[in-house]
């Protein structure tokens, strides 16, 4: 689970403190509780990866997104494109990812969504959709084709 907030820097000492602690519990504990402190100790490191990470514009952002979704860090790349969309809701080519992501992933009616919601914001999407190879698998669903060739 990510923090989202205005200011993400200020849980960044009380993940560190987290991590010094699990840290230090992993090389003192009994062997039962060692493999759970190791495990919580990289979940707070990667917290502190996603404190520590900024970006100058909302573009930015999304192609780190779009990073993670490329190297299929999927839960990832859906936490990025929801932190992008927090900020700025009518970001069409989040909402365009975010169809992508769904569309690899299988999720027909999330892609759907995702997809008229981009169109809605920015109808030249419906043109890039229609040769993306990206949608591979929803060619042949005829909700897909509607959306894609309306008239």
């Amino acid at each position: 689970m990510y923090y989202t907030c205005d200011k993400p820097d200020k849980f960044l000492p009380e993940v560190t403190e987290a991590l010094a602690a699990f840290e230090k519990l992993e090389a003192e504990a009994p062997v039962e509780f060692r493999e759970r402190s190791r495990m919580y100790a990289t979940a707070c490191r990667r917290q502190m990866q996603h404190l520590r990470r900024q970006f100058n514009t909302p573009e930015e952002h999304f192609d780190f997104a779009i990073s993670r979704l490329n190297t299929g860090d999927y839960e990832e790349a859906r936490d990025e494109f929801a932190s992008i969309l927090t900020a700025h809701p009518k970001a069409d080519y989040v909402y365009y990812g975010l169809a992508v992501l769904e569309a690899i992933l299988g999720r027909t009616q999330e892609c759907l969504d995702c997809l008229a919601r981009s169109i809605d914001l920015n109808p030249r999407n419906r043109v890039q959709a229609r040769v993306d190879n990206d949608f591979q698998n929803m060619l042949d669903d005829p909700r897909f084709t509607e959306l894609l060739y309306p008239e």
